[in-house]
């Protein structure tokens, strides 16, 4: 058997062949006697006696031995033997398809750099040809920490150490997804575009850019800069005149394409454009058509301009408007890099894998104006750890002290399977050999991952007293290549993608919030999910929608007392360290399914190209249709919560993760429950640690958790891509809504008086204003301890449900069958 490899790293054409115990004993004699390769057991051996080895090796079942060429010369071997009649199979559970591997490389007095990862690379690749291996396992000697390196890299996972003879060492698999997964992380670290922007430690700092400052502003071009100033004036007019910050006045009486006026605070200063105004007073303006004029004469858009020329009616406060001008101008900055970076059109990304169109979206949250402030981050910062730079971040580990640490998880993970299951074993007792060489027991210690901004620029100084009394002791990076998802704290392990996700505090202020994560609320996060796991399992109504969560299994969270809220109230120092480990979805998907952030569903391209219908088209199925199963997987679940549970969630595009079959929605992932779930008004019993999602607040503010969150805040912009790029109409889109309403309705007569009570069709209702949020208080918008408090309103909406009531005869006759 015979079969060639070729890789582009300049080594040449990798050939395999069989190993013959005749002659080929006589060129690794020497290789086995290397010091380095005392790990092999041949050290000593004489050629007649490595020959005898490799025929009584060859002669057992299922062994094969090859020797690899390079452009013909022999530079490295192999053994490759089924794990099942090997000792190896008394230390773990084999599964079918597992295959045993030993590798040794040839000495050379001439060291090629990368050449070992070429090697190992075409070994997996060419162990993986055979369709019969489903995994590769290893079990290299413990103290082989080269090897080690070496088996990480094409993503193995050393998981315990075992005891085979008289050798002492570590079990490592490696299945095709982890292969696969761990080559597509090296191709992304030696791209130019991803190495030239790797900050801190993990490049000795932000190297490329101080050689090469011009990087900072490379996406900064006349054109681009036009072209995303011009978006964010029509989203900012849009939105401000959706929340009535703002009153446009019309230039005529068309009803269609209608012309508007906007008179601002700068003197000779109006904007002009076209838009029409559809549902829950929706703002479609003609992006084209905006003018901003001075004294009649056109002039240039600037989304800056606009925020001064209408500052007096934002009504923002002195003191806090230059910082909501920074987050205006970083918002601008990250867009433009957006449009730079090579990018997918909508069309593209419909058809992309989950982890492409978390890196591809660019809108932010649909209604906020300010976005992407993301101020604490340096331009070095921002390509290393924004989503949409797709750049691998390596978290870092500290022990932090019992006596200020709390851990909690779920029942069915403890601790010790937690980070055996996170952390490579030899990453493990490193940790702490680590901690032991400073005189620390590691049992007084609970492990927790940070992101390396938040080291190098808040706890390595704001916790300097807790560092030098080694109540935190730094440990060191982790091995994983981990990708920020959309919610730039939260992160999805590319190396190993069946692990679990990690979200971290990250202290920089974006979108009226510094993006912490607080420990107190870290005690009861599993605690709440698992409460909320116990009822979507037990409820078989949901489980026939495909409605599922992911659970927070896991947290972690460090008091420190400096900053207790009794002393100095909540605040974002008491948000700095803690996190927490959330469910892989990709581990729960059936045959033929796939993952898709439900805000892909909004996302539009710099060509005014939608996603969402280009999604509809791949599905073949007619726009209502497909409607019909998106509102049935997505909308009656929260229905169903709603009105039997009095459950809420924060059901926003970034919060939902949707399941597909043939391109159509069967399914949904909700996530961030720990902080973002509530039971309102309820009298159900909660134990004690669930008990703070309860919260009380005026009868009439209940809906609003559909009204504002899923119809304001999300339909309104489907209604408006629907309605701007199909043949669906907003009004066909809202009648679709109401018909999903109902069906849920009639399937459930005994809740007649919950729908009474929070009644969908109801005229109107109250206007709740997020860029209002934002712009009285940009430092934190909301107060996390009675968030209803902090909301901002402005009159009222009319509901693009009401119209689709049904007669009251119709309703009278379901009354009277109810009674029957």
């Amino acid at each position: 058997m015979t079969e060639s490899f070729h890789f582009a790293t300049g080594l040449g054409t990798i050939t395999f062949a069989p190993f013959n115990p005749d002659t080929d004993h006589l060129l690794i004699q020497p290789w086995v006697s290397q010091a380095y390769a005392a790990y092999w057991g041949m050290q000593n051996q004489t050629a007649a006696e490595v020959q005898a080895n490799y025929r009584a090796l060859l002669d057992k079942p299922k062994v094969g031995v090859f020797l690899g060429l390079i452009d013909g010369t022999p530079k490295f071997l192999i053994e490759r033997y089924a794990v099942e009649t090997d000792p190896i199979a008394a230390c773990y559970r084999v599964a079918p398809g597992d295959l045993g591997m030993h590798l040794l490389i040839a000495p050379t007095s001439q060291p090629v750099h990368g050449f070992s990862r070429a090697v190992m690379q075409s070994v997996m690749a060419f162990l993986f040809a055979d369709a019969r291996v489903q995994r590769v396992v290893v079990e290299p000697d413990y103290r082989n920490k080269k090897i080690h390196q070496l088996n990480k890299y094409v993503g193995f996972f050393h998981s315990q150490r075992i005891q085979l003879g008289e050798k002492t060492a570590y079990l490592a698999t490696c299945n095709r997804e982890q292969f696969s997964a761990a080559m597509a992380v090296a191709k992304r670290l030696s791209s130019p575009e991803v190495f030239a922007h790797i900050t801190h430690a993990q490049a000795g700092g932000p190297q490329a850019m101080l050689a090469q400052p011009a990087l900072a502003a490379e996406s900064l071009t006349p054109e681009i800069w036009a072209r995303v100033n011009r978006h964010l004036v029509r989203k900012a007019l849009a939105e401000l005149a959706h929340e009535r910050v703002i009153q446009p006045t019309p230039l005529t009486v068309e009803q269609d394409d209608q012309g508007y006026q906007l008179s601002v605070d700068t003197p000779g200063v109006v904007y002009q454009f076209k838009a029409r105004r559809l549902a829950l007073d929706h703002w479609l303006i003609d992006t084209d058509s905006i003018e901003r004029q001075i004294e009649g004469e056109p002039a240039a858009l600037d989304a800056i301009a606009f925020i001064l020329d209408i500052r007096t009616q934002l009504g923002i406060a002195k003191e806090r408007f230059p910082i909501y001008l920074e987050e205006i101008t970083s918002t601008l900055c990250s867009a433009a890099y957006k449009q730079h970076k090579p990018h997918l059109s909508a069309a593209q990304l419909a058809l992309a894998d989950f982890q492409r169109i978390e890196a591809e979206m660019t809108e932010g949250h649909p209604c906020f104006i300010a976005n992407n402030g993301r101020i604490g981050f340096d331009a070095p910062d921002y390509r290393a750890y924004a989503p949409e730079a797709h750049a691998p971040i390596t978290l870092l580990w500290l022990a932090a002290h019992k006596s200020r640490a709390h851990f909690a998880s779920v029942p069915d993970l403890s601790v010790e399977q937690l980070f055996a299951e996170e952390l490579d074993v030899g990453t493990r007792e490193h940790f702490q050999q680590e901690l032991t060489r400073r005189g620390l027991e590691p049992e007084h210690y609970w492990l927790m991952p940070v992101h390396p901004w938040q080291w190098f620029n808040k706890l390595a100084s704001v916790y300097a007293p807790e560092l030098a009394a080694n109540n935190l002791v730094l440990l060191g990076y982790g091995d994983d290549a981990y990708n920020a998802q959309q919610s730039i704290r939260t992160f999805f392990n590319a190396s190993q993608p069946h692990k679990r996700y990690v979200k971290t505090a990250l202290s920089i202020l974006n979108m009226g919030f510094m993006r912490g994560l607080s420990a107190y609320y870290m005690r009861a996060t599993p605690a709440i999910n698992q409460w909320l796991r116990e009822l979507v399992d037990q409820d078989a109504y949901l489980q026939s929608l495909g409605f599922d969560m992911l659970r927070e299994v896991a947290s972690v969270g460090y008091d420190i007392p400096y900053y207790d809220r009794a002393l100095v109230g909540d605040n974002p120092y008491r948000r700095m360290l803690a996190a927490l480990w959330r469910e892989n979805p990709t581990q729960r998907l059936q045959p033929g399914q796939r993952l898709m952030t439900m805000a892909a569903f909004l996302h539009v391209d710099e060509h005014n190209d939608a996603l969402l219908p280009a999604l509809i088209q791949a599905s073949g199925l007619p726009v209502k249709q497909w409607l019909k199963h998106y509102l049935r997987a997505y909308l009656t679940p929260l229905l169903h919560c709603f009105y039997r549970y009095q459950l809420v969630f924060m059901p926003h595009g970034e919060n939902l993760i949707m399941i597909l079959e043939h391109h159509v929605p069967v399914g949904v992932f909700m996530k961030d429950i720990g902080e973002e779930i509530c039971l309102q008004n309820s009298d159900m019993s909660l134990p004690d640690e669930v008990a703070r999602i309860a919260i009380s607040l005026p009868q009439d503010m209940e809906s609003l958790a559909i009204f504002t969150d899923v119809f304001d805040c999300y339909f309104r912009f489907m209604a408006a891509i629907l309605d701007e790029h199909t043949p669906c109409t907003h009004t066909d889109f809202w009648r679709t809504v109401a018909e999903c309403v109902y069906a849920y309705q009639d399937e459930f007569p005994e809740l007649a008086q919950q729908y009474q009570a929070n009644d969908l069709f109801a005229a109107d209702f109250s206007l709740s204003c997020l860029n209002r949020l934002q712009l009285k208080n940009n430092l934190q918008m909301v107060n996390l301890e009675n968030p209803a408090d902090s909301l901002t309103f402005s009159g009222r909406l009319t509901n693009p449900l009401a119209q689709f009531r049904r007669p009251a005869v119709i309703q009278e006759k379901q009354t009277e069958a109810e009674h029957a």
